[in-house]
């Protein structure tokens, strides 16, 4: 990964500048209108749903149920319809997979614009056929203008991976499948649609098998937020901060910095694991082509810190205002306590 020299101020300023993280900003008309947890009888168990989490865990005999939904933006939907067919199936895989889940079937819903054509159905087909997870209904209709899709997915876990338990001490891990480019000019990097089928599911399921063998302690999928922004969703949910090596986060050869910080992988995952299991964790993506490593630590306090040969930026004060307003329970009542903190949200 290529960051000049003396430039890790500007690629901080340029990375707190995304749109992708107004994107995650919205998600805070959620946090009001829903809260932290959802409880109710019907819940099997008569457990709670923590929401904020990259799916929804129902416990459900001696497990959970998960459920996720992704919605494919209308420009990618009009630039390149298989591929947005293909990733409406993989984000949804890889949103069970982050919380140590299996993926069991999808169910779409279509509205085909009338300038488009099928495409987009075929690109499901081939990722469902590539991730062993099929489309089992949904809906389907012709509209006048713009297409839009949304798919939702259901899986299941014995143990699951959340998004905001990491704790001070904890090592940062990442885990990212270089075996692929960027598709186009933009920011989606694409290890998936030419990989065989079993490598991918290998893939997926690792994330189970590490999440039952109790080797990860919180994770998250990298979104369109980036690296960066998903680990922010991360300390947010957490109450943590962190302090991250941008040298040592795996990237494929000469690429751009801010391209890559800010790029959606078909796979790529942020998780937080105890010291002494990071080099088990490791070992255990490298054996199914995934390249992982360690590239920063959880701290106390509320800064997450970038680091880049002798240089040193602050991302974001994570407790200065909210991202996407899921945040730590401990954090937002200490902040509710606080003056200073209300006039920042």
């Amino acid at each position: 990964m290529k960051i000049d020299p003396g430039s890790l101020v500007e690629l901080v300023g340029a990375l707190r500048a995304r749109v992708e993280l107004d994107f995650k900003r919205d998600i805070q008309l959620a946090a009001r209108a829903f809260g932290r947890e959802t409880r109710s009888a019907w819940i099997p168990g008569g457990g709670a749903i923590i929401n904020g989490d990259d799916a929804a865990a129902l416990p459900c005999d001696g497990g959970y149920m998960l459920l996720a939904a992704e919605g494919m933006r209308a420009e990618l939907l009009a630039a390149d319809p298989w591929f947005a067919g293909f990733a409406s199936v993989l984000t949804n895989v890889n949103d069970i997979a982050a919380m140590g889940g299996r993926p069991w079937a999808v169910v779409d819903v279509l509205f085909l614009g009338s300038a488009d054509n099928a495409l987009v159905l075929e690109g499901m087909a081939a990722a469902s056929a590539a991730y062993g997870v099929p489309v089992v209904g949904g809906h389907t209709t012709r509209v006048s203008g713009a297409s839009m899709l949304s798919v939702a997915v259901v899986g299941r876990a014995t143990r699951i991976i959340p998004g905001g338990a990491a704790r001070p001490g904890q090592v940062v891990v990442a885990a990212i499948d270089l075996g692929g480019a960027f598709r186009g000019g933009g920011g989606n990097f694409d290890a998936a649609t030419s990989a065989p089928g079993a490598s991918l599911r290998a893939r997926v399921g690792l994330l189970s098998e590490l999440a039952e063998a109790g080797l990860v302690g919180a994770g998250k999928d990298v979104s369109m937020a980036g690296l960066c922004g998903t680990l922010w969703m991360m300390l947010e949910a957490s109450g943590c901060g962190a302090r991250l090596d941008l040298a040592a986060i795996p990237a494929p050869p000469g690429c751009d910095g801010l391209r890559w910080l800010t790029a959606f992988p078909s796979f790529g995952f942020v998780l937080a694991v105890d010291p002494g299991a990071v080099a088990a964790v490791c070992a255990r993506f490298d054996a199914v082509g995934v390249a992982a490593a360690p590239i920063g630590d959880i701290t106390g306090g509320s800064i997450l810190e970038l680091f880049y040969d002798g240089e040193r930026a602050v991302y974001k004060d994570v407790g200065e205002a909210p991202l996407t307003g899921f945040g730590h329970p401990d954090r937002v009542n200490r902040d509710a306590q606080s003056p200073d903190r209300r006039s920042t949200s």
